[in-house]
C-alpha cells in the first residue's frame, strides 16, 4: 500500500518537493527491514491481547501421546492456549500489504497461501479444541485442501513464470520455452522440468512444507526458531533471483518480480520472531495448526517461486527430520509389526526420552537449522 502510494502520486510528490523523502519507499531492501519491524511491533502490540481471549475461550491442547513421560512432561502445557498462529497471519498480513507491491503477481500468491492454509488450519484447530466435536481434520481432508492449493498455486506459476524465468548463458541455455528449470546444489546445470513434472513438485514442496512444520511444532519455540532461520535464507536470495545481475553472477534463474517476495519474507521473519517472544520456554501460547500450515506454505511458495526447491530441502533440514522421522517411524512399525527406529516420532521427543531436556532439543535443533541455513548459501557459490 505504501508502495503503491509513493509510486501512483510520484507527480504530486515532486510537485511539492517531497520526492527525496518519499523515493525511499521505493526501494524493496528499506521496505523488506520496514516489513520486519511492522510485523514484529504487531505482534507485541496484539499479541497478549488474543492470548488473553484464547485463554478465556480455554483453547488448549487436547494431545495424548502414546508414551507416559511424554503425556507427564506435557501435562502442565495443557492450559496453555493454542491458535496462536492466527496473531502470526495478522501480523503477517498487514506488514505485507503496507510494505509489498501488492500488484506483484507473487506477492498475491504469498497471501493466498497464507489465507488458505491458516482458514484450513483454523477450522483443524477449532474442531479439536473448541467444538470438541472430532479430532479436528481427518489427514485426508487436510491432504485434498494443501493439493488443491498446491495445484492452483503451480497452474499460475506455470503459466506466469515459464515466459519470464531467464538463465545464465553458461549454464547451457538462455531461454527454456515451455519448461521451468530445478536448480541442483554444487551443480550449475539445472533440470528442465515439464508441467506434469513441475506439478509434482509443487504438490510435494507446498504440502510436505507445510505438514513439516506442523510436525515440528512440538516445543516452545521450536518451530518458531527454525522457521526465522530458514526465512531469513530466503529473504536475502528472494532479493537475489529479482536481480538479474546477482542472478547471473551466482548462476542460478532470474526472476522478474520476485524481488518482491524478500519484502513478504521481511513480514513472515518479523511474525514469526515475534512470535518467539511469547513461544519461548515456558510458553504462553501456541501456533497451532493456524500457524504452522501457512507458515510452512509460505515459504514452500517462495521456493518455488525463485526455482530453489532443493536449496528448501537443505536449509529446512530440521523440517525435514521432523518429517522424515515420522514417515520412517509409521513405515518400519508396519512392515516389522510394531518394531520401531526411534522410541517417539517426531524425532524431537525421541531426544526428550533419551534424557534431553525441552529447552537442550530446542536450542540444539535450531544449531542444526543454523549450520543446514550455512550449508545452503555455500551450495549457492560453489556450483
Amino acid at each position: 500500500m505504501i508502495y503503491w502510494l509513493a509510486t501512483h502520486f510520484e507527480t504530486f510528490w515532486r510537485d511539492h518537493g517531497l520526492w527525496t523523502y518519499v523515493n525511499v519507499f521505493r526501494y524493496q531492501t528499506f521496505r523488506t527491514s520496514m516489513a520486519v519491524l511492522t510485523s514484529f511491533l504487531i505482534m507485541m502490540l496484539i499479541a497478549p491481547r488474543i492470548v488473553l481471549v484464547l485463554l478465556r475461550l480455554r483453547v488448549g491442547s487436547s494431545v495424548d501421546f502414546d508414551q507416559e513421560k511424554i503425556n507427564e512432561l506435557y501435562a502442565t502445557k495443557r492450559s496453555t492456549p493454542s491458535m496462536g498462529g492466527l496473531i502470526i497471519v495478522i501480523a503477517l498480513l498487514v506488514a505485507t500489504i503496507l510494505w509489498a507491491d501488492i500488484g506483484n503477481f507473487y506477492v498475491f500468491l504469498g497471501m493466498l497461501t497464507v489465507v488458505w492454509l491458516g482458514a484450513l488450519g483454523f477450522v483443524d484447530d477449532y474442531l479439536k479444541m473448541v467444538a470438541k466435536s472430532r479430532g479436528g481434520l481427518r489427514s485426508w481432508e487436510k491432504f485434498v485442501f494443501q493439493i488443491g492449493l498446491a495445484v492452483i498455486l503451480g497452474a499460475f506459476l506455470w503459466k506466469h513464470s515459464c515466459p519470464e524465468v531467464r538463465l545464465p548463458p553458461s549454464v547451457g541455455f538462455e531461454e527454456l520455452g515451455r519448461a521451468l528449470p530445478l536448480s541442483l546444489p554444487f551443480w550449475k546445470h539445472p533440470i528442465a522440468l515439464t508441467l506434469p513434472l513441475f506439478m509434482i513438485v509443487s504438490v510435494a514442496v507446498v504440502a510436505g512444507t507445510s505438514n513439516a512444520v506442523n510436525l515440528a511444532d512440538g516445543m516452545d519455540g521450536l518451530a518458531s526458531g527454525a522457521m526465522a532461520i530458514v526465512t531469513m535464507v530466503f529473504l536475502g536470495v528472494t532479493y537475489v533471483a529479482g536481480r538479474v545481475d546477482y542472478s547471473m553472477y551466482l548462476l542460478f534463474p532470474h526472476v522478474p518480480g520476485a524481488g518482491e517476495l524478500s519484502v513478504y519474507c521481511g513480514a513472515i521473519l518479523g511474525a514469526v520472531l515475534g512470535f518467539l517472544w511469547f513461544n519461548c520456554h515456558p510458553a504462553r501460547v501456541f501456533m497451532g495448526d493456524t500457524g504452522s500450515l501457512p507458515l510452512g506454505g509460505a515459504i514452500g511458495l517462495v521456493a518455488l517461486v525463485i526455482r530453489q526447491e532443493v536449496l528448501l530441502f537443505i536449509v529446512g533440514g530440521v523440517f525435514v527430520m521432523e518429517a522424515f522421522s515420522v514417515v520412517l517411524q509409521v513405515a518400519y512399525f508396519k512392515l516389522s509389526g510394531g518394531r520401531r527406529i526411534f522410541l517417539m516420532s517426531p524425532i524431537h521427543h525421541h531426544f526428550q526420552l533419551k534424557g534431553w531436556t525441552e529447552t537442550q532439543t530446542v536450542v540444539r535443533f535450531w544449531l542444526i537449522g543454523a549450520m543446514c541455513a550455512a550449508l545452503a548459501l555455500a551450495t549457492l557459490k560453489l556450483r
